[in-house]
Formats: C-alpha cells, structure tokens, sequence
C-alpha cells in the first residue's frame, strides 16, 4: 500500500529516488532504476494528465475514472499482468517487494541497506529475506565442490 499513496511529489525522477512514508508516517528514500524513472516519466507527461480530474489531485497513481488508485485496482493490474505472463504461481504485491529485497541480497547488498530500503525497525525482519541466498549458495556448493 506504500506505493499507491505515493505523491507526484514523492517522486524525484532527477535523484532516481522515491520517498516512501511508512509505518508511523516515518520517510525513507528509495532507490528506483532506469526502466521504472522511464516509465514514470512518460505516466507524468502523457497518461497521467489526461486522468487527473480533481479528485487525485497529487496523488501519483490514477485510476481511469481520475481518482486515486485502491489497493484492489492495484491488485487487478497486478494479476492482469502476472497472467499475461503466464505465470502460475501466486503473486501479490508484497511478492514483488520480496522479490526486490531477494534480488538486492542475492546480488550482494548489504543486509542494512536493504533493511533501509523496505523501512524495517528491527534487521530480524530483514534477514527474512537471507533464505533464499543461502539456498542460492547450497546450489553454488553442490554443484562446484567435488566432495558437496
């Protein structure tokens, strides 16, 4: 729900950052890559103009009717896609931010960045995430070491 009540303000195309107001109204920025400052820069200046009637003014993401996105509309554009993908596995939205904390640690980050990253108080619900890149690195093992 962080990203849906994102403000066009929140969104610092130029820093390649978003801020993200989390739990407790407590801020944090969030890195955002190449594709996805593309895609919103061209939702800024294209898309979102031609929805925005009032009723959402400033608020990022806009349904067809002008209106602020719902974490239901949220959902279906999520499955609408998850299916055009052909995947079959469940998807939710916190999948893609376990996907995004998952690949950030399978790709070397620091566990405190990324605990930054999602606006965790405690690091034991960061490290949450670390399962998976040490079944990562049991698959590296079994398949390298001779004796594995």
């Amino acid at each position: 729900s962080e990203w849906i009540s994102l403000s066009v303000r929140d969104v610092m195309l130029q820093d390649h950052v978003v801020r993200v107001f989390g739990k407790g109204a407590k801020e944090r920025l969030v890195p955002i890559g190449r594709r996805a400052i593309g895609a919103i820069a061209i939702y800024l200046r294209e898309l979102r103009p031609k929805l925005e009637k009032g009723e959402g003014k400033g608020i990022l993401f806009l349904n067809s009717r002008g209106r602020p996105l719902s974490r239901m509309g949220a959902w279906k554009i999520l499955r609408k896609y998850v299916n055009q993908a052909g995947i079959t596995k469940p998807v939710s939205p916190h999948t893609l931010r376990h996907s995004f904390a998952t690949h950030l640690l399978e790709g070397g980050a620091d566990l405190r960045a990324v605990q930054e990253m999602l606006g965790h108080v405690d690091i034991s619900t960061t490290q949450i995430y670390t399962h998976v890149d040490r079944e990562y690195l049991r698959s590296v093992h079994k398949q390298f070491h001779p004796r594995a």
